[in-house]
């Protein structure tokens, strides 16, 4: 199982997951927050097509998770994968489009993949979040959620690989030029975690067999990449240079597990 960003951060996510066992290959989206014509762009960083894709996952409803997932659902038949509620406030429920409801703590089988959806504390209509496994490894991916649960704690403990939101610096989110209504909402129960949040999670998990830590949906304005890299390398024991940092530009190139 290998992973990779097209991009992250609050101008679009999009996650691969991608696991091969014999002559076939299983690749999901998690999330699809970029024009059709950008997803299409950054698979090809990647050496991969649309058709290539043989299922979208999506978390929940908001613009930089959602973007063309509909339009690619429609238009190349792929198979559509979220909660009833993320599908009612999409209006995927009245779409066109191959639509698979989930539901939290009910795993799923695409392909190759194990697929677990989680429930997380969010502001939408019925977040959830991801753990992939390819009957070897274990990939968790943990974004837009406002604080920790003990059901979060339990599903990301374990993990070979973790993908886990890093939004804000507390400091740089209180001076910044956001209105309070806005800083309250980043910095609320259902808004998105700061560093120290962050690292705290990291800390209570089992962490006996991560290989590869992710900081994600890092925001431009009110985060630094080393800031969130020192936060969670200082739980790690380990080189700032061991947490990989996605960003909105680029992503991250392939991670093996």
């Amino acid at each position: 199982m290998r992973f990779a960003s097209l991009g992250s951060g609050s101008e679009g996510n999009a996650l691969l997951v991608e696991a091969t066992s014999g002559t076939t290959t299983t690749r999901v989206l998690l999330d699809c927050g970029f024009s059709a014509k950008e997803v299409e762009r950054r698979l090809g960083r990647l050496g991969l097509r649309i058709d290539d894709i043989d299922a979208i996952l999506i978390t929940h409803e908001h613009s930089d998770h959602i973007g063309s997932a509909l339009t690619l659902g429609r238009k190349w038949s792929i198979p559509l994968h979220m909660s009833w509620g993320t599908a009612r406030a999409i209006g995927a429920d009245e779409a066109p489009v191959d639509l698979r409801v989930v539901w939290g703590d009910e795993s799923l089988a695409i392909g190759n993949l194990s697929v677990l959806p989680y429930t997380v504390p969010h502001d939408a209509r019925e977040p959830l979040q991801y753990v992939f496994s390819d009957g070897a490894c274990r990939l968790g991916v943990l974004t837009d959620v406002g604080v920790s649960t003990p059901h979060i704690t339990s599903v990301l403990s374990g993990c070979d690989g973790l993908v886990l939101e890093s939004n804000h610096d507390l400091q740089m989110l209180a001076q910044s030029r956001y209105p309070a209504s806005l800083k309250a909402r980043i910095g609320g129960m259902q808004g998105h975690l700061n560093n120290d949040a962050a690292a705290g999670i990291l800390a209570s998990l089992d962490r006996s067999k991560l290989r590869h830590l992710v900081a994600a949906h890092l925001s431009q304005q009110n985060n630094l990449p080393h800031l969130a890299q020192a936060a969670l390398s200082a739980v790690l024991g380990a080189s700032q240079a061991d947490v990989v940092v996605a960003t909105q530009d680029d992503g991250f190139d392939w991670l093996a597990l």
